[in-house]
């Protein structure tokens, strides 16, 4: 019945009508707006706080059926999802009222419909008429910040800082929150400095200057504040790690950042924060076995601490140190870790490493489900054709669920390898071309049929594979890079070669084989001394034994036999198999 009625008004909203209700719908309409402001009045967010803000001053609202109209229109349409319609009448209606319930549920409601402007203006009628409350100054204040008004935002911020109770260090660190979603981070970085000069001594204003500074990119001046909060607050473990972020940011180097965090840990051991960051960062800085200490000592202090584990298990396999690698892993399990299938995944592994092929197959056969499924089932393929069960490993392969073109191109992809492993490498040439058949445009499929044509020698599907993958794929480094080393290992067109390379380079300026690529061009081309200073790079980064072959080559025709030999001896050594660096040998020696 009141929804009708509140229909029948609706089409006539213009003409403010007086509306003639029966006594049973007035006392309706009167019990529902009661509910609904006694919901609508502040609860505190911490109920066991021991002080609560003083109640705020209510007006003594007539309620006439013109703000029983607007009010019921409001709740109905908010109930209805028309969002809009409601933060409108809302707002309206806080105006009128002046009601501090009224204003904030006007303000939540416009936050809700993505009303910015009327979220304000309902905020600043909800701020006036409870000035006593910090709430909703808070809101305001977020809601101005939001909108990027700082220089109006700054009188209710810089209110809420001054409010009595010695809030201002935790009010800087909620500034930092607030300012995060600010696109103009100049103009946030101008407010946090005029906010902060009446706190020169405050810790927390420094450390909120710093934030605001390096979120504009202003390194130098976010450096300089965080150790005027240091020097405040020397024990202030979240000062030194942003110190030791802004660090490791303006050198895109971790080393920075580990001195500062491992002198801080000199004075400070039992700082768990900082010395996870150390961890983290030693991890980053490839010091493997220095992290694993830093967690271990963690482990110590924190044995049930399933991330802890995890990280120790973990480097302890990069390390090869198998036996605490288990371990750790095998507490996960029993501590019920919740990606049981990635620790199922490394236990496999582990087991393979140690020959343990019955273990291991045990292992990745747990894992039946997830995003680690198919890399368990390819490895256990592997290990299959590991123990001579080629035809086995391949039938897994085949009958593994694979949801998509892509994990059915990983499947396919894993069986040629297999077959490859195998010195298989014509049927793995049809197998991969077959999937093509079917998925002629799939760029891996492509480019894994370009690397089997090399090995037969069939360069014309070789180029023609590779520059449709260059074709579907633009920015594909490893396409330009097998073609133009393919052309300068052929010794033709070495021109185009050297293009091709120049731009997988400019795709991928860091990847070692690439640069090897450059190299063995150079070398091909003539010039021995740009060659090995190429080579050299290549070896360096990454101890490859095909790029160890490369750069024992370059080094024996340029006359420095003695250093070639040490490099092939070192590299056959651990790699006893593999062909390139077996024909080196040979050909160097004859």
């Amino acid at each position: 019945m009141v929804a009708g009625a509140v229909i029948v008004l609706a089409g006539c909203a213009q003409q403010a009508p007086r509306v003639q209700l029966q006594q049973s719908e007035q006392t309706e309409l009167r019990t529902g707006q009661e509910k609904v402001l006694a919901a609508a009045e502040p609860v505190s967010e911490h109920a066991s706080a021991p002080t609560r803000e003083p109640e705020p001053e209510l007006p003594n609202q007539d309620l006439s059926e013109t703000v029983l109209y607007e009010f019921l229109l409001a709740e109905i349409a908010a109930q209805r999802g028309n969002v809009g319609l409601a933060a409108q009448a809302y707002a309206d209606l806080a105006k009128r009222t002046r009601d501090p319930r009224i204003a904030r549920r006007a303000t939540e409601i416009a936050v809700f419909a993505r009303m910015g402007n009327a979220a304000i203006e309902s905020a600043k009628v909800w701020q006036e008429t409870e000035p006593g409350s910090q709430r909703p100054l808070q809101a305001l204040s977020g809601l101005l910040v939001t909108a990027g008004r700082f220089d109006e935002a700054f009188p209710y911020i810089a209110k809420l800082l001054a409010a009595p109770g010695g809030g201002a260090g935790e009010g800087f660190m909620q500034l930092n929150r607030t300012l995060a979603s600010a696109k103009d981070k100049s103009a946030a970085l101008a407010l946090v400095q005029r906010l902060t000069e009446d706190f020169p001594q405050l810790a927390q204003a420094r450390y909120a200057l710093a934030q605001a500074a390096a979120n504009a990119t202003q390194g130098e001046l976010a450096l300089k504040e965080i150790r005027r909060a240091q020097d405040l607050k020397p024990d202030w473990e979240a000062a030194v790690l942003l110190e030791a972020q802004l660090l490791q940011s303006g050198s895109g180097s971790p080393a920075a950042a580990i001195e500062r965090l491992s002198r801080y840990l000199q004075r400070y051991p039992n700082s768990r924060e900082v010395r996870l960051a150390y961890a983290r960062a030693l991890v980053a800085d490839r010091r493997y076995a220095e992290a694993r200490t830093e967690f271990q000592k963690l482990l110590a202090d924190f044995p049930a601490n399933t991330d802890v584990i995890y990280a120790v298990a973990l480097l302890s396999l990069q390390l090869s140190d198998y036996a605490p690698a288990e371990s750790n892993l095998k507490r996960l399990l029993e501590l019920d870790y919740a990606d049981k299938a990635t620790v199922q995944l490394y236990l496999g592994q582990i087991a393979e490493e140690q020959k343990n092929y019955p273990e291991a197959l045990r292992r990745y056969g747990e894992v039946t489900e997830g995003e680690q499924y198919l890399p368990a089932q390819i490895r256990l393929a592997q290990v299959l054709a590991r123990q001579g069960r080629l035809a086995e490993a391949r039938a897994h392969l085949q009958q593994t669920n694979a949801i998509g073109n892509q994990q059915r191109v990983q499947l396919v992809l894993a069986e040629a390898q297999l077959l490859r492993d195998a010195n298989l490498v014509t049927e793995a040439f049809a197998l991969v071309g077959r999937s093509l058949e079917a998925l002629p445009e799939n760029p891996d499929l492509l480019y894994d049929y370009a690397m089997l044509a090399e090995k037969i020698e069939r360069f014309d599907v070789l180029e023609s594979s590779l520059k449709k993958v260059i074709e579907l794929r633009p920015d594909h480094a490893h396409a330009y890079n097998a073609l133009g080393y393919t052309l300068a290992d052929r010794n033709v067109r070495l021109a185009e070669a050297r293009e091709l390379i120049e731009k997988a380079l400019k795709l991928a300026p860091e990847d070692f084989f690439i640069v090897d690529s450059m190299g063995w061009l150079l070398y091909r081309a003539g010039n021995l001394d740009e060659s090995v200073k190429y080579l050299r790079r290549a070896f360096d980064g990454r101890a490859d034994p095909e790029i160890a072959a490369h750069l024992a080559e370059v080094l024996w025709a340029s006359g420095q036999r003695a250093e070639a030999e040490k490099i092939l001896g070192d590299a056959v050594q651990k790699h006893p198999k593999n062909e390139t660096l077996n024909a080196t040998i040979q050909r160097l020696k004859r």
